[in-house]
């Protein structure tokens, strides 16, 4: 076991801890993603008798069990054990963070915000011999238009987000004890004038995981998977999804990562080559003429025009599309990036000190380049017992917030 770590195991289900050190050896570090559940692998060997419960269970139970890595005292990663395969004397296992969870957990309830109401006419049928006046009034009173068609209410994306975790949680052996921040986005789901609802309904179908996925690349939001002991004790674990819009993460002028000082070594630096691009076209609901439709594009670039072209039937509303476009844009039109870095742990920027979704400066060497300080921002890490972290990086200005 590497110095001030250990792994502990936590009946998923009731939340018993059940071994306080795992022998477990790591195959793959802890990784901790932006808006995604990240993963732990590794493996036991040879048998230990003790790796039974008190239960009389396996400690280590697919679905059944979760595992933890701590690092001095503070908890780096937390997940489910989702796979385990024996080879003779050695136990391989496989983990994924608890947001994991709700992929293929159906959803079971109807959601609907922004829904078409059409009031009822008190005057339909009214006028049988569609003379434009009310049958038998005297004096003769004209038929009122029919009340116009609204809105209904409207969910808070963050909301529905929330919605979706709590449907999850609360079916038998569902709860895992996640806690969704409470705050709201401020952003309501489907359009004001009830022409483009939006909706989830256990008729189509939908994966809870999936929708969740679709909810914060949509809109667009941040959100990062946390656990950590509570109360500043060390017998109970505390689960926790944070949101943030525009993004979470901030721009750290405190820290360094420079090649020769903390960098030890980098990704072969990436451009885009024929994914380049400087404008695109985004298609959207309908058909023929009446198709949606939007154009984004950046002028001054001083290159050829390369264009991208987009069609999601989903999008029906202008601000859907044009944020689409957006993003799309961004991501095509970013120039050299450094996809990851290796650092030690180094008075420059000490490992626990930034946060998944952080924006941080590279300063290194590129061959045919030259020495380059560009901004990336941090997407995951991978925290290892040798005292090296893998930061995987994407340009700041691939983001649109």
């Amino acid at each position: 076991m590497p110095e001030g770590w250990r792994f502990i195991a936590q009946r998923a289900v009731g939340g018993e801890i059940i071994d306080w050190d795992v022998p477990f050896t790591l195959s793959s570090n802890p990784r901790r993603d932006l808006s995604g559940p990240g993963s732990m692998n590794g493996s036991i060997e040879p048998e230990y008798a003790r790796m039974i419960g008190a239960d009389g269970e396996p400690i280590l139970q697919e679905w059944g069990t979760t595992l933890y890595a701590e690092v001095d005292g503070r908890i780096r990663w937390g997940g489910i054990v989702t796979r385990t395969t024996f080879d003779e004397a050695k136990y391989t296992v496989d983990c994924d963070g608890f947001s994991a969870y709700p992929h293929g957990i159906p959803y079971e309830s109807h959601l609907l915000s922004g829904r078409l109401i059409t009031p009822k006419d008190p005057y339909a049928g009214r006028d049988k011999n569609h003379d434009g006046y009310i049958d038998g009034s005297k004096p003769k009173k004209k038929v009122p238009k029919p009340p116009k068609p609204y809105g209904g209410p409207r969910v808070d994306v963050y909301d529905a987000f929330r919605n979706i975790w709590h449907h999850v949680q609360s079916r038998p052996n569902g709860d895992l004890g996640m806690k969704i921040d409470s705050h709201d986005l401020g952003e309501k789901l489907g359009a004001s004038d009830g022409t483009d609802p939006w909706e989830l309904a256990w008729w189509n179908n939908p994966d809870c995981g999936q929708s969740l996925d679709s909810l914060a690349k949509d809109i667009p939001f941040d959100w990062i998977e946390t656990h950590a002991w509570a109360d500043g004790t060390s017998n109970k674990i505390e689960h926790r999804i944070r949101l943030g819009r525009p993004r979470l993460g901030r721009k750290r002028d405190d820290l360094r990562f420079a090649e020769g000082e903390n960098v030890v070594a980098l990704a072969k630096p990436e451009g885009l080559g024929s994914e380049y691009a400087n404008e695109v076209f985004v298609l959207g609901k309908g058909e023929g003429r009446k198709m949606k439709r939007a154009q984004m594009h950046r002028l001054r670039t001083g290159r050829l025009r390369r264009v991208v072209t987009v069609v999601d039937k989903t999008l029906s509303s202008d601000a859907a599309l044009r944020s689409r476009g957006s993003r799309e844009l961004a991501g095509h039109s970013q120039e050299l990036q450094i996809p990851a870095l290796q650092i030690r742990n180094h008075p420059n920027a000490r490992f626990g000190t930034w946060s998944v979704g952080d924006d941080i400066l590279v300063q290194v060497h590129v061959p045919w380049v030259g020495d380059v300080a560009i901004w990336h921002r941090i997407v995951s890490d991978e925290l290892s017992p040798d005292d090296f972290c893998i930061l995987t990086l994407k340009r700041t200005d691939s983001f649109v917030y």
